[in-house]
């Protein structure tokens, strides 16, 4: 990591994800349509447009560093299954009812899994910089052992294990190719890994393999999941630590606001050579924090590590937030870090 590429002390930023226009989600919708009204220049004008409302929201909330907002993807990771080849869609069985993670499309694997496009992000990456090349930005990319939770091995692969074993080469190389596309902070999406804490040296393994020979600051972004504004595990980074001190990025970006910054004393465990990314604001809510409470928050992880290793980001991505609640919740995160920056 060069020191230009970490991120400045109490840095405010986003996971990933920002709010779609409500516009743009129903223009998401139609388009999926085979009788869809739009032709490739009119989605590329909307997606365009839709980018340039997700960097005009971030900038008038004040964030240091933003993203594209995901406005080029589907629900956070659904949108990479387009890319990778061997898989087919398998039928949702339950499609009413409350929403829940069973909602959530799935694929199995009918031949080996490649992506011989790649995973879609330099393009997204490119588009993004020449509509907002000033910023400090960050790229999120779903880790191999979240993707695989949406894959059935079918007769190719006997387990998860196996096919995130074939998505590690993917992940990795797309890291590569956006590295070589100028992107210098890189964000890799595991939340599955804190659902499913219990081999913790696995996920070491996992996540060095997925990042070798990546020269970005990399960050690692480990929440409980956010489908429809649903946790999918338990809600407890206990088990991880201390092994998730050791993986092999520069920072760890960890959902605290909706659990009432439970574990926050866990980052005084973690190694001086580790930065964090603190979720202050609660992306599940639609209460906006006032300032002074995201300020006592952070006050609360300072306690714990040095501001100079430390960003504050919501828990998740603002996917799943009403655009005017995200835009409320951002805006209260820079409001309340700048009161502790004043003292």
């Amino acid at each position: 990591m060069k020191a230009s590429q970490r991120p400045r002390p109490l840095e405010v930023t986003v996971i990933g994800s920002w709010s779609f226009p409500g516009w743009y989600e129903e223009l998401v919708r139609q388009a999926a349509r085979p009788d869809s009204p739009y032709g490739p220049a009119d989605r590329a004008e909307a997606v365009e447009d839709a980018i340039r409302l997700a960097i005009a929201d971030q900038r008038h909330a004040g964030l240091d560093r933003i993203t594209d907002g995901e406005m080029q993807r589907v629900d956070f990771n659904l949108g990479f299954y387009d890319w990778l080849s061997g898989l087919e869609p398998i039928p949702v069985a339950r499609r009413l009812g409350p929403p829940a993670h069973d909602q959530r499309s799935k694929y199995r694997a009918v031949a080996p899994i490649a992506a011989p496009r790649g995973l879609g992000t330099v393009a997204e990456f490119r588009r993004f910089r020449a509509l907002e090349p000033g910023l400090p930005s960050k790229m999120p990319v779903p880790g191999p052992f979240t993707l695989a939770g949406c894959i059935q091995g079918g007769e190719i692969y006997g387990d998860r294990r196996e096919i995130t074993e074939a998505l590690i080469p993917i992940v990795n190389a797309e890291l590569k190719a956006l590295v070589a596309a100028g992107a210098d902070f890189l964000q890799l999406d595991e939340p599955s890994f804190a659902c499913h804490p219990a081999e913790a040296d696995y996920f070491l393994d996992v996540i060095a393999r997925t990042v070798a020979g990546v020269e970005a600051y990399l960050s690692l972004h480990l929440c409980f999941g956010n489908y429809r504004a649903r946790a999918v595990g338990w809600r407890s980074y206990r088990p991880l630590f201390p092994q998730v001190g050791q993986t092999a990025v520069d920072q760890l970006a960890l959902e605290f606001a909706s659990r009432e910054m439970a574990e926050v004393e866990l980052l005084a465990e973690l190694p001086e050579d580790k930065d964090v990314a603190v979720g202050l604001v609660d992306v599940k809510n639609t209460w906006i924090e006032p300032p002074d409470l995201v300020a006592q928050r952070l006050r609360q992880v300072l306690r714990h590590v040095t501001p100079e290793r430390v960003s504050i980001t919501p828990d998740c991505g603002f996917s799943q937030t009403a655009r005017h609640v995200a835009i409320a919740k951002a805006k209260a995160m820079v409001e309340g870090v700048r009161m502790v920056r004043g003292g």
